[in-house]
């Protein structure tokens, strides 16, 4: 009777000796930078915000701020550099580790190279960036003048009351996203310093895989795998490839933030982030 009552207590109570996660190890605080569009709205506090706050879990000096979504990178590297310095200001640190995804890329690395800050910055993480641009936006510049000007303005419009004196510029913003503006102008003006440590990850789903990928994201996956082979969604594995490759990731360009439609999906945004803070840590960032 006694072990029936052991047994029965231990599988109620479920204690554990050590039932908080593991602490993880890392010499700088971590930023993540989000990329374009509203995808950076869809959950409160924002779209890396549940990411941050399971890094803070583990014991890492972990935000998420937020910027225009709809502004072009100069204007956002701005707000960015305002979010870092109040953030080294904060803890106090020498240094910061930058993790971005998609255009947050782009953001992180003229913050770096224009914006002055490459001697605040220890690494940068890019995932799914178009660092060469995305076909995507020159599909968007090539519709009729009343479909761009719809986006122009709706966009424009959501950009403008997401946050308070965010600004808005959707279609400068989209003209800087294309491959001829990356390559022709940004990647020529825009240098990595050398002592930054630069790092990317690119998405892979939908044709050409063998991942599933978001019914969203599925028409503007044909159209990029036609032009510039597999891809996420919105960001091509040839693009996004930057600094020290670390390889593809099984997830589509949503999936990597946390914003997963497909149930059998195995990736976890959450803990893709914290395994490359594990890897920072390692590494002695």
């Amino acid at each position: 009777m006694a072990k029936i009552t052991n047994k029965a207590i231990r599988r109620l109570a479920g204690l554990v000796s050590f039932p908080q996660p593991d602490i993880i190890r890392v010499r700088y605080p971590v930023i993540l930078m989000h990329g374009f569009g509203l995808l950076a709205f869809l959950a409160k506090g924002g779209h890396l915000h549940e990411e941050a706050m399971y890094l803070r879990m583990r014991g890492v000096m972990a935000f998420a701020p937020n910027v225009s979504p709809y502004h072009t990178i100069e204007d956002r590297a701005n707000m960015w550099k305002e979010r870092v310095l109040a953030i080294l200001n904060i803890t106090g640190a020498e240094k910061i580790n930058l993790i971005a995804h998609s255009m947050g890329g782009l953001d992180a690395r003229f913050l770096i190279s224009k914006g002055g800050l490459y001697d605040r910055v220890a690494t940068l993480t890019t995932i799914s960036s178009p660092h060469r641009g995305s076909s995507l936006a020159k599909i968007v510049l090539e519709q009729p003048g009343r479909v761009q000007e719809w986006l122009h303005d709706a966009a424009n419009w959501i950009g403008e009351h997401a946050m308070s004196n965010s600004g808005a510029d959707f279609h400068s913003a989209i003209e800087q996203l294309t491959p001829t503006s990356l390559q022709e102008s940004f990647n020529l003006d825009v240098l990595d310093h050398p002592d930054v440590f630069y790092r990317s990850y690119a998405g892979a789903a939908g044709k050409g895989t063998l991942h599933s990928i978001n019914p969203l994201l599925r028409p503007f996956n044909s159209l990029m795998y036609a032009r510039e082979g597999v891809n996420d969604g919105l960001v091509s594995v040839s693009s996004a490839k930057w600094g020290e490759y670390q390889g593809e990731i099984e997830a589509d360009h949503a999936q990597q933030i946390g914003i997963d439609l497909m149930p059998s999906s195995s990736f976890s945004s959450v803990e893709f982030f914290a395994d490359q803070v594990r890897i920072l840590g390692r590494l002695g960032f």
